[in-house]
């Protein structure tokens, strides 16, 4: 089952499918180490939706909801 990383619930682990999107986008997102593969817990989502706060590779890394809805999961 494929779905975007902005709707994945807290609590929720899903591993990244594919990110979809443009050039310095695309990029940015994968120079934060969220690449094909990798593992995503999602931690928090703020009041209004917008950052979400993920566990990717040991760290902690907050995204724009924008942003996760470029990122294809499989849970």
């Amino acid at each position: 089952m494929s779905m975007t990383l902005d709707k994945v619930a807290v609590g929720a682990t899903a591993t990244v499918a594919r990110i979809n999107g443009e050039g310095p986008v695309k990029r940015r997102i994968m120079d934060m180490g969220l690449t094909k593969g990798v593992e995503v817990t999602v931690r928090k989502i703020a009041p209004l939706g917008d950052p979400i706060e993920l566990t990717v590779r040991g760290y902690e890394l907050s995204i724009r909801k924008d942003e996760a809805a470029k990122i294809e999961v499989s849970a």
